[in-house]
């Protein structure tokens, strides 16, 4: 079987992560996988493990942050989009489609439609799912309100986000050694990471700073991410060791005792996956709320940021129950990647 398999945005960050474990997994299944990636994207992450990509036009509405406005302005654009997906399709003669979040997921959708090619779609978005519904089977990732819902439609399946099966085989040792580089680090101290994902939000360096300014030198404070705005580290406070972009993260949450995450799904799975103590930090990105210590409820505690340091205090206070309740998930998490594949193979062979 011959696939293609659609995104949208930059292919940095947590969509790239989704789509490139969705292939992974297909192709582990004896799918050949076609990628298209927007024009303008630079596909950091596919380009690093080695895939190339068909370049068409995919617009963004702005997924959660997405306003009627953005709304409209990418509903123009994507009837253009969809007829050059719909050539795509013919002329790469693939068996199905994948469309994954967002302008890639409703392009996937209405192209596959166009051209009468199965298709499955994975939604996150308040956009995403209420179009692709309308087409074709759809999974709905844990920041859609509709994995929260007991009873949906039955073209709609929950599905936690694709991570990588070897995400808990980190080695502690790699960070350690890795991080006895960094001057400030200490290794009788415990160690908390600050993250927003790939892209740091200002809401994330505003709680680092504060724990800092409150913790007074007693923890190893991290922080990885590039900066959305250049300015954002020129207040980072002086306890913090800031290790900018890694590529050994898996080994870091092996190691780390506590992460500090925003609630947005993909690294708060991971951690819960790595059975790491985890808060949530709430509308750090575009004021945005998913509730991920009700997904995964008493394996994360969740924050705003106007109580973030007693949050963390909490979580640091109760690191063994954390790592407890974290077990009952991480089995079905680590094994999320096989399981959506098989779901997608099924629902397009229907």
């Amino acid at each position: 079987m011959k696939a293609l398999v659609l995104m949208a945005g930059r292919g940095l960050g947590g969509d790239a992560v989704v789509t490139l474990n969705v292939i992974r997994a297909l192709e582990e299944r004896g799918v050949q996988c076609e990628l298209a990636l927007d024009e303008n994207s630079p596909g950091v992450l596919f380009k690093k493990k080695g895939y190339t990509w068909h370049k068409i036009k995919i617009p963004q509405a702005g997924g959660h942050a997405a306003t009627k406005l953005s709304a409209m302005k990418a509903a123009f654009k994507m009837l253009t989009a969809t007829f050059k997906v719909r050539r795509l399709i013919k002329k790469l003669d693939v068996d199905f489609i994948v469309g994954v979040i967002g302008g890639g997921a409703i392009v996937g959708s209405v192209g596959a439609k166009l051209s009468n090619t199965p298709a499955a779609s994975v939604i996150c978005t308040p956009l995403d799912s209420k179009v692709c519904s309308k087409f074709n089977p759809c999974f709905a990732l844990p920041e859609t309100s509709l994995f929260r819902q007991d009873v949906l439609p039955d073209n709609i399946q929950k599905t936690y986000f694709p991570i990588n099966a070897d995400v808990n085989d980190g080695n502690a040792e790699i960070a350690f050694k890795k991080l006895k580089e960094e001057p400030l680090f200490d290794e009788n101290k415990k160690t908390i990471l600050f993250s927003s994902g790939s892209s740091i939000f200002k809401g994330t360096i505003d709680a680092a700073n504060k724990f800092a300014e409150y913790a007074n030198g007693e923890y190893n404070l991290l922080l990885i991410g590039l900066p959305l705005k250049d300015d954002y580290l020129d207040g980072l406070h002086r306890d913090i060791i800031y290790l900018g972009y890694v590529d050994w993260l898996k080994d870091l949450y092996a190691f780390l005792d506590l992460a500090v995450l925003t609630d947005d799904g993909l690294m708060v799975e991971e951690s819960v996956a790595c059975e790491l103590p985890t808060v949530a930090l709430t509308r750090v990105k575009w004021g945005r709320y998913h509730n991920m210590a009700g997904i995964f409820e008493g394996a994360v505690i969740e924050s705003e940021l106007d109580e973030s340091n007693e949050k963390i205090m909490e979580a640091l206070n109760n690191l063994d129950s954390l790592k407890e309740a974290s077990k009952k998930y991480s089995s079905n998490l680590v094994h999320s990647k096989e399981i959506l594949a098989d779901k997608i193979l099924e629902a397009v062979k229907k």
